[in-house]
Formats: structure tokens, sequence, C-alpha cells
């Protein structure tokens, strides 16, 4: 699942409440992909609902967040046109992902 967001940090309660969400991504076990999308593997359709719910319960108060359902296929046909892979974008993570 992908979760992709614009918060708005402007004023120091958003700008506490956009760490807030970002620090709850982390600890609901997301990967930083790029700075505001965040990518979590789940297992199974019922895993994806309880994690959406979960985003529901966590989402700030102002801004945008959306979340993309994709197969394990689908994500590994992402293509990098700049920058380089990150560990979490190489199979092995994905493999040491399913021994947990």
């Amino acid at each position: 699942m992908l979760v992709f967001f614009d918060l708005p940090v402007v004023t120091a309660k958003e700008k506490k409440d956009a760490a807030k969400f970002r620090k709850f991504l982390l600890k609901d076990g997301y990967n930083m992909v790029q700075w505001s999308v965040y990518s979590r593997i789940c297992n199974g359709m019922d895993a994806v609902a309880m994690h959406k719910q979960r985003l529901k319960q966590n989402l700030p108060l102002k801004g945008s967040v959306r979340a993309l359902v994709l197969t394990e296929k689908q994500y590994e046909s992402m293509e990098i046109m700049l920058g380089t892979k990150t560990f979490d974008d190489t199979p092995e993570s994905i493999e040491l992902m399913d021994v947990f």
C-alpha cells in the first residue's frame, strides 16, 4: 500500500501535526519512498482494510492524504528514473519482510 500526502506546515501546530503523522507511519511499519510517499507491505486485503482504518484514525486535521493499493508485482514494476535504489527498493528487503 502506498500513502501519499501533502500537509500544510506553515504554523507551529501544522508542523507538529505533520511530524506526528510521519512518526505514526514509521511506527506502523511504513517505509519512506520519497519525502511524502510511504509504502507498506500488507499480507492480504484484511491487512489492507486494517491499515486503512489505522490511517483514518491518525489523519491530521488539514491537508491531503491518499492511499493506493498495489500488488507486489505492480510495485516491483516501478521504474526509478532519477536517483538510486535504496535497500527498501530491493528484492532482499521484501524477502526480509516476508520472514517477519
